[in-house]
């Protein structure tokens, strides 16, 4: 271009002449926008049957994507799962904040521990975040800074009320809370749905101050001892059943105590 010469606009590539054609913007970014949402949801229904160390390759056929897609949407692990649970988690925040509010500090504390072992029970994805440590997931750092923080000032409450006794401290609590949690999910995936109600009902009951009534009855029934082994075969490290397949051969064995051992739990005697 020589001085004084206007500017020309650049010649608009067309289909078959000069860089090949591509597709509008809007159409690009609706194409990408579908490929994220199909990740999230795919992600949630394979982190939900298998945990959060399920392959990756996996969520993208299950997405219909290819592996590059899914980096090229989320670079690593931990960005997929804060896209996947971050409203689920910040639900639990919402229901700790809550639980501060109650006037009865032991009320607000077994309401919030509920809560969040109904939270634990959804699904395996949810109880690796909520019982374990998984790094650079902004939001889950806040919801374990949240809950500790939830747990402490309802437990400090609830000693000064005389409701829980007074040598237990917030890392007691959430240890046992932690090692209790990562069982509920093979817990209900050998029997049913709410029977980690139970085992909370029992674990509360020890954190009690000495009360002049007795406590009340636990809730659900039993374990039998075919259940129980059933659910430690589903904690072991070579889960091959569906939840479903397991509550079927559970319910198949005898329930009195004469029936055949349960795989994993040595027979009793006489």
């Amino acid at each position: 271009m020589t001085v004084g010469e206007e500017p020309t606009a650049p010649r608009r590539a067309t289909p078959g002449h000069g860089t090949p054609a591509t597709a509008p913007a809007p159409r690009r970014r609706r194409d990408a926008r579908r490929n994220r949402d199909r990740l999230v949801e795919a992600a949630h229904a394979v982190f939900s049957e298998q945990g959060l160390d399920a392959p990756l390759d996996v969520i993208a056929r299950r997405a219909g994507v290819g592996n590059a897609t899914l980096y090229r949407h989320f670079p690593t692990r931990a960005a997929l799962v804060d896209a996947v649970f971050h409203d689920q988690l910040t639900d639990t925040m919402t229901a700790g904040e809550h639980a501060r509010t109650a006037p009865d500090a032991w009320t607000g504390l077994t309401g919030y521990l509920r809560t969040v072992f109904a939270t634990l029970a959804a699904d395996r994805g949810t109880n690796d975040l909520m019982t374990t440590r998984l790094p650079d997931v902004e939001v889950l750092e806040a919801v374990h800074a949240h809950n500790r923080a939830t747990v402490e000032l309802l437990l400090e409450r609830a000693r000064a009320q005389g409701a829980v006794r007074p040598d237990v401290t917030t890392e007691d609590l959430l240890f046992a809370l932690a090692a209790l949690g990562r069982a509920v999910p093979p817990l209900t995936a050998a029997t049913a749905p709410d029977a980690w109600h139970r085992p909370l009902a029992l674990f509360l009951d020890g954190l009690r101050a000495t009360v002049s009534a007795p406590p009340g009855p636990l809730p659900g029934s039993a374990l039998t001892e075919a259940e129980l082994g059933a659910v430690l075969g589903e904690m072991g490290p070579h889960r091959t059943r569906t939840a479903e397949e397991t509550r079927t051969r559970t319910r198949k064995q005898p329930r009195d105590e004469g029936g055949p051992a349960a795989p994993g739990v040595p027979p009793t005697d006489g």
